[in-house]
């Protein structure tokens, strides 16, 4: 059993490459000058141990975690970091690599290693030019930094973590393949280290920290996540120290950047407190449950228009769903039904939130779509996000209202 504060030594003998080859042809064009900087980098020794979601229910408001160490497996370990997909690795304020086995942290995940086909999008919608210095935002484990000093070259590259254990873990992860980018603790939201023609982050942010701004050079562009959806926004460096852009016709989710280790702002206690609670109102829904945190469309618009809300979700045997949503200024709703019928809605606090739902998607239906990707972007100085999209219109302040 692995004492606290340890993991695993990774053993030499692990075959990798065949499997990163295959990785990086699933993420990348043949002749993409990303193909062979993902084939290059051991995935495997970025992620020596995860969470995977065990225990009875579905969804974060409910789930518990189970530990994962990769040396103890071989070859479950080079299945999971060989496959394009995101690999949870703090639960909580607790890291895969600090947890014993015995740990079963509940709730939300904080942290994880992205998946690489979203690594290698993200990269991409920054423009990369060969002589270009960029700053990647949100090291993580270190494999997004490993991909880009493949490609670039590490002299040229600095990445910023709020996470103190994973500025270490990342550093000690890059050094292992010979690769020594500057690794850099930073709020990112506060002063960023030196200045950047390229930002990337691979971290959700709202609204444009003023410091990204501030940091990138002329005709400088980012790349970031807005949190809250799963809008991706790339804009150009402008003459007024702000950027102009657009949402792109792609998206992914991110985790949200964080100062330290604050953890999400709604906790699995919150979700039992609602689990069977009747609530102010209760009302038959316009319509059938929808799973709002895996509907990306609705819920990017949501997200936009009432910020903060957590989602949770289960679907029984008998093809009964439940779907919660709770927000940080203490409204919820939970809505019950079949797939197909309409369902029964419990609501309290000071906003109803399934019925601001519903309206999104009767505009949905009215009007055929969403506004939210492939609309123009405009940031000023201080960070301020304005959207558009013929008559659509939304503002993303610089202060939180």
């Amino acid at each position: 059993m692995a004492r606290r504060g340890t993991h695993s030594v990774p053993s030499p003998m692990v075959k990798w490459k065949s499997d990163a080859d295959r990785l990086a042809s699933e993420v990348t064009h043949p002749i993409s000058r990303w193909r062979p900087a993902v084939g290059a980098v051991p995935r495997h020794l970025f992620v020596p141990r995860w969470w995977e979601r065990c225990g009875p229910g579905a969804g974060f408001g409910v789930a518990t975690w189970e530990l994962h160490d990769g040396a103890a497996d071989p070859d479950a370990w080079i299945r999971a970091t060989y496959r394009d997909q995101a690999l949870v690795t703090r639960v909580g304020s607790l890291h895969a690599d600090l947890a014993t086995p015995d740990d079963q942290p509940a709730g939300l995940p904080t942290s994880s290693a992205i998946a690489p086909g979203v690594v290698v999008r993200m990269l991409r919608h920054a423009r990369l030019t060969d002589d270009a210095y960029v700053l990647e935002v949100g090291a993580g484990t270190g494999y997004g930094a490993a991909v880009l000093c493949e490609r670039s070259g590490y002299r040229q590259v600095t990445t910023i973590e709020a996470d103190e254990y994973l500025v270490k873990a990342a550093g000690r992860h890059l050094a292992g393949i010979g690769l020594h980018p500057r690794v850099t603790h930073c709020d990112p939201y506060g002063p960023l280290p030196e200045s950047y023609d390229r930002i990337a982050s691979m971290v959700a942010v709202r609204p444009v920290p003023a410091s990204w701004l501030t940091a990138l050079r002329p005709g400088g562009r980012l790349v970031t996540p807005i949190a809250g959806t799963t809008l991706i926004l790339t804009a150009d460096k402008t003459p007024d120290g702000g950027a102009v852009g657009r949402t792109e016709w792609d998206r992914g989710a991110f985790m949200p950047a964080v100062t330290g280790l604050d953890a999400a702002a709604i906790q699995p206690g919150q979700f039992a407190a609602v689990r069977e609670a009747d609530g102010e109102q209760v009302a038959v829904g316009r319509f059938p449950v929808v799973d709002v945190a895996g509907a990306w469309d609705l819920y990017s618009v949501l997200g936009i228009s009432v910020p903060g809300i957590q989602h949770d979700f289960a679907e029984s045997a008998d093809g009964q769903r439940t779907a919660w949503m709770v927000h940080p200024d203490g409204s919820w709703a939970r809505a019950t039904g079949t797939r197909d019928g309409p369902p029964t809605v419990h609501q309290s606090g000071p906003q109803r939130l399934w019925d601001i739902l519903d309206g999104i998607r009767l505009g949905w239906l009215r009007d055929g779509s969403l506004p939210v990707y492939g609309a123009g972007a405009t940031i000023t100085p201080d960070g301020t996000i304005r959207l558009s999209h013929g008559h659509w219109q939304a503002t993303l302040p610089a202060q939180a209202p």
